[in-house]
């Protein structure tokens, strides 16, 4: 299993003129390279851009875990509104094949 987080590609609003506008990205595999380091989850694959969105990409753990990472990943600073987790496999063709799961999840 799978899970693909899904960020919509905005720019962070208020950064100085000539900065990079994506700062969150590297915050993002900061997080999860951290968790992975921690035995957590594991990176599947490098983070990559498609279309209007940046894709992550984590495995290693079950599915309920998986997606509390990625919930948690949507509620860090500078992640954009609008992301979403995608439960696929390994075997996916094609980014986006999988259940889509509104995140961050709500607290119980």
């Amino acid at each position: 299993m799978v899970v693909e987080i899904h960020v919509p590609l905005l720019p962070t609003p208020g950064l100085p003129d000539g900065s990079y506008p994506f700062p969150w990205i590297e915050e993002v595999e900061d997080f999860l390279s951290d968790l992975e380091d921690q035995g957590d989850v594991e990176v599947f694959d490098e983070g990559e851009e498609d279309g209007d969105v940046y894709v992550f990409f984590v495995t290693g753990a079950g599915e309920g875990d998986l997606l509390a990472v990625a919930s948690r990943v949507a509620t860090l600073p500078g992640v954009s509104a609008g992301t979403t987790a995608v439960i696929t496999s390994d075997e996916a063709e094609d980014f986006g094949l999988g259940r889509h799961v509104a995140i961050p999840l709500p607290a119980l």
